[in-house]
């Protein structure tokens, strides 16, 4: 009677490794893909603007000379950087509270309707989202006319005489943002995934030891999806520090360079006419990675400051 003999210690490790390599290689083969796209699409794009931020580079001229510093040194001496990062900054301070209170506003009350009604709601509150962002600015183009716009059209009714939402300085960031906060259904659709997993037990004890709903709202719903409103915080912070097509459509789109009102001159609006109407490549590189660093340091801000705030189930 043979019996059966276990392969030696040795043995069976360098055939566990040798498994254990096949499945990294595979893995690296199904990769690769990305990492190629990645490199060729994202890094190298980013490395060749850092270089050309130290250039005068202009597709139009052939030589191109290293100049060092002075893009950037140019930069922060430009009074149009210095208003188009201020009107960015304006409408990110307003836009971003803006987007998270309305949006949580209407999440919660989906979650008072029933099913089917709900389903039709969070429908209706996404599909702004997916329209063409020229076709956003066209549109309230239309609705925001000082004259025949529905916006003042509306306030007419109740006896308020409109602003000139286009044409005022004070009113144009206003109207701006107004036009934004139209597009907040992504926002709710997740406000709404994150109330729906709150435990409904947390609610029903504290309404048992007699918590008011201001209360529950304050001590249970905001610190469990704490989570989400900070994600939310920093996908429209980022996103609205980067806003070119609504404003560009709305404002710039017909006119001659430099034509659209100062008010709605935002920092990717102004980098995009210094690198493709005034193809002063190198100095728009010089204002993009100025904005990734201001984005940055937002963002590392935002990061940090979320740990005394932001509640993780089953963390320490």
């Amino acid at each position: 009677m043979s019996v059966a003999r276990t392969p030696p210690r040795g043995r069976r490790e360098r055939a566990w490794l040798t498994q254990q390599r096949r499945h990294v290689l595979w893995a690296l083969v199904f990769l690769a893909p990305w990492f190629i796209g990645f490199v060729i699409f994202l890094i190298g794009p980013m490395l060749w603007s850092l270089w050309l931020s130290f250039t005068d580079y202009d597709p139009l001229r052939p030589d191109t000379e290293f100049i060092g510093m002075e893009n950037y040194r140019r930069a922060i001496e430009d009074e149009r950087v210095r208003d188009s990062l201020w009107n960015t900054l304006y409408f990110t301070a307003f836009y971003v509270p803006g987007t998270v209170i309305s949006g949580l506003v209407l999440a919660l009350m989906l979650t008072k309707v029933g099913k089917r009604t709900g389903g039709f709601f969070r429908t209706a509150f996404y599909v702004p989202n997916v329209a063409p962002a020229v076709a956003v600015g066209a549109m309230f183009l239309l609705l925001l006319n000082g004259h025949e716009g529905l916006v003042n059209r509306v306030l007419g009714v109740f006896g308020i005489d409109g602003p000139s939402w286009l044409n005022d300085p004070r009113w144009i960031k206003p109207g701006i943002i107004l036009m934004m906060l139209w597009s907040v259904g992504t926002t709710v659709v997740i406000f709404y995934a994150a109330l729906k997993n709150v435990p409904t037990t947390l609610y029903e004890a504290a309404q048992i030891d007699g918590a008011s709903a201001w209360r529950r709202f304050r001590s249970i719903t905001i610190p469990m999806i704490s989570g989400s409103i900070f994600f939310v915080l920093v996908i429209n912070t980022i996103a609205s520090l980067q806003l070119f097509a609504e404003v560009y459509a709305m404002f710039f789109g017909q006119q001659p360079s430099g034509a659209g009102s100062s008010a709605a001159q935002f920092y990717v609006i102004y980098l995009f006419q210094q690198a493709f109407e005034f193809f002063r490549m190198g100095y728009a590189s010089a204002l993009a990675w100025l904005l990734f660093l201001v984005i940055g340091v937002i963002t590392t801000i935002q990061v940090v400051t979320s740990r005394r705030w932001v509640y993780y189930e089953g963390g320490d």
